[in-house]
Parts: C-alpha cells; structure tokens; sequence
C-alpha cells in the first residue's frame, strides 16, 4: 500500500473511536451530574490542551520525523479513552479529556505527513482524505457508540480505548516515515513561526478564519445533543445516527468532490462559498421543527464544513516552507484548538442562560463575519496562492 493510503487508514481508526465518543459524551457526562456549562467546558479542557501542545508536537514532528508523534497521539488517545471508561467522578472525565488533548497532535500530523507526500497540486485532494476519513469515522462511530451505549455507559469508551491501541500497533509495525531528518535540518521556534506567519497577510486570514469556523462548529457540537434531546426527545443511540449522515455528507464531500472543486474554483473562492453554506445550515436549526427540515439544516451545514475544512489546510500548507509544514499546520490546529476551547464554553452558556436556540443563531452571525472577512481578505489576497490547477 502508498503512504498515503496506510496514513488514511490510521488516521479513520483514529477518528472512528472519536466518532464513537464525542457524541455520547455529554450524556456520559450528564450522568456524573454536569450541566450544559460544565459539559461545554469538558470540551474547553481538552482543546485547551491541543492549543498548547500541538504547535510543539508539530515542531518535533519537523525535527524528529511524523512517525514518532503520530504514536505518541494514538496512545495519548487510548489512555484518554481507558481514563473515560473507568470514571467515577466528574474530574476524571477532565482528566480523560486533558490527556486526549495533550497527546491529540495526530490530525495537524498526519497533515504535515499528506503535504510530505502529495505535490502542492494534489495537496487539497489529500487534504480531503483527513477531511474524508472524520467522515467516516462519523458515519460508523456514533452508530457503534450508540448501540454500545446499550450494553452501558462505558462500554463504548472501553471499546474506542482497545481501537486506539490496536491502531498504535498496526501503525508501529505498517506506517513508513515520509519525512528523512538530518542533523542540518533548520526549523522554526514557536515564536519565529508564529513571526513568519504574521508577515503573510493571506496566512494571517486563513488562520484567522480557522479560528472563527473552528469556535462557530464546536459550538454547536458542544450543545447539539442536548438540544435534539429536549427538542425532539432523541435518545443517545438516535443522535448517533443524526452525527452519521453529518458523516456521510462529509465524506462524500472531501473524499469525492473537493478535489473537482478546487480544481474548478480554487480555494480563495471556495471557502467564501463553503463559510456561508455553515452560516446558513447552524442558522437554520433552530426553525427546525421537524426532523426532515433537521436534516436538511445539518447537510447544508456538512457541505461547508466539507469544503472549508481543505481548502484552508491546503492553502496554509502551500504558503509554508516545506521544512516547517509540521509547525505551521501545527500553529493552524492550535487556533482552531483556541476556537474549541471558546466555542463550547460560549455555546453552554447560551444555552444556560439565553436558551437552547441562541448557541446556533450565535454561531451563524459569526460565520456571516467569518464569510465577509473571507469575501472581502481573498479577493485581494489571491495573487498570493498558486493558480489552480486545471483539467
């Protein structure tokens, strides 16, 4: 098998025992006594973690290779998961989710990795197979978490926990290193990438913008069950299905189309398109009052999230030095990390305090900023990406 087809795989296993957690985890939570706040801020701890930790991971990845850091999330993720699974109390499901955050550098990562293997033509097709492998793992991982969910509340954590360590060792034994380091090698400190970053306008924007759509989405994630419980009184098993078919538009969007997009558009005006698509789909869910408009809402809303998502890894991968793809993919995820750590916790408050419909009209007038600044920022700053590729 290509490198680029063992990283898919691990990367989907990796991502199928998140898809298996995520969505049952505020009723997990609910059952230890946490409100929607606190949930929200279960979320916080854990992308607090990533803001802090995956710029350093994607440095060494630079300096020592993809391979090693790679490993070292997959187990990171195992113990998360082993930790959820033997909880008695509401901190040592903080403590769950600050070790998945701490070691969760397997996405910028593999990132770094599919930009060591791809050409800056092909980078967004690779790009949408990350995309398209969360996807998946959110097509078959909340369905498996909520049939296991009957059997008990921790029996999906036990289960996502032994994936995780199976992944490790398939990986240990299967995934080649795509990245040779010599002792030469020159990489960027955290505070010079951070510098460099700040000289492009088009890396600022796009940086920027992970940021907003990152807050906007985890958002939504953090409160979204309990709305669908208190609105339409789904169970747990039901809002897996619902996280699913999000997966399976998601899937279909960047394991099949945006490659054809891009080609097409190009990224500085795809993502435009795809941020208002998110405006538009968490705007609508709160006028939706029956479970096919619901649908509608959330495939509207997967559309964007499966366009956006690539195209902006793709251009923050291109404009970077090929010696330091680690650290700025690694700098990108730490600020969607930083929307991640706002996101949930503004989004249980509103739903707290405002009510259960104000986390997503929230949301939305974000992404209609978010949408305006990328409008208006990409239109003159296009002439510093590559032309799109054609044919």
């Amino acid at each position: 098998m290509s490198p680029l087809v063992i990283i898919f795989i691990t990367v989907f296993i990796d991502l199928l025992g998140f898809g298996i957690i995520i969505p049952l985890l505020p009723f997990y939570a609910e059952s230890f006594g946490a409100s929607a706040l606190t949930i929200g801020l279960l979320g916080t701890s854990f992308s607090l973690m990533q803001f802090v930790f995956s710029p350093i991971w994607g440095r060494w990845s630079d300096k020592i290779g993809r391979k090693p850091i790679i490993l070292l999330g997959l187990m990171g993720s195992c113990l998360s998961y082993l930790t959820l699974a033997l909880a008695t109390s509401l901190p040592m499901l903080f403590v769950a989710r600050i070790i998945g955050g701490i070691a969760g550098a397997n996405i910028p990562t593999a990132q770094a990795y599919i930009a060591d293997v791809t050409t800056p033509e092909n980078r967004a097709k690779g790009m949408g197979m990350v995309g398209a492998a969360f996807g998946l793992g959110f097509i078959f991982g909340p369905a498996i978490g909520g049939l296991l969910s009957r059997i008990s509340p921790a029996a999906p954590m036990w289960f996502a926990s032994a994936l995780c360590l199976s992944n490790f060792i398939a990986a240990w034994f299967l995934l080649p290193e795509s990245r040779i380091v010599s002792a030469d090698t020159k990489t960027l400190g955290r505070l010079e990438a951070f510098r460099h970053a700040m000289t492009k306008p088009a890396l600022v924007l796009l940086l920027a913008l992970y940021f907003l759509v990152t807050a906007a989405f985890s958002g939504f994630e953090a409160t979204f069950a309990l709305f669908s419980e208190a609105r339409y009184g789904f169970t747990a098993a039901s809002i897996g299905f619902l996280f699913a078919f999000i997966g399976v538009v998601l899937a279909v969007v960047q394991g099949v189309l945006v490659h054809r997009v891009v080609k097409r558009l190009g990224e500085p005006r795809l993502i435009p398109i795809a941020i208002f698509c998110i405006a538009v789909g968490v705007g609508l869910v709160p006028f939706a009052w029956s479970v096919p408009t619901l649908l509608v809402a959330l495939g509207v809303l997967a559309v964007g999230m499966g366009f956006n998502n690539p195209s902006l890894t793709s251009m923050v991968s291109r404009l970077s030095d090929p010696n330091d793809q680690g650290g700025m993919l690694g700098l990108a995820s730490s600020l969607a990390s930083l929307g991640r750590v706002v996101g949930p916790a503004w989004g249980g408050f509103l739903y707290d305090s405002y009510g259960m419909t104000t986390p997503y009209l929230s949301a939305s007038g974000l992404m209609l900023v978010a949408f305006a600044v990328s409008f208006f920022g990409l239109s003159r700053l296009r002439h510093e990406t590559h032309a799109p590729a054609r044919g």
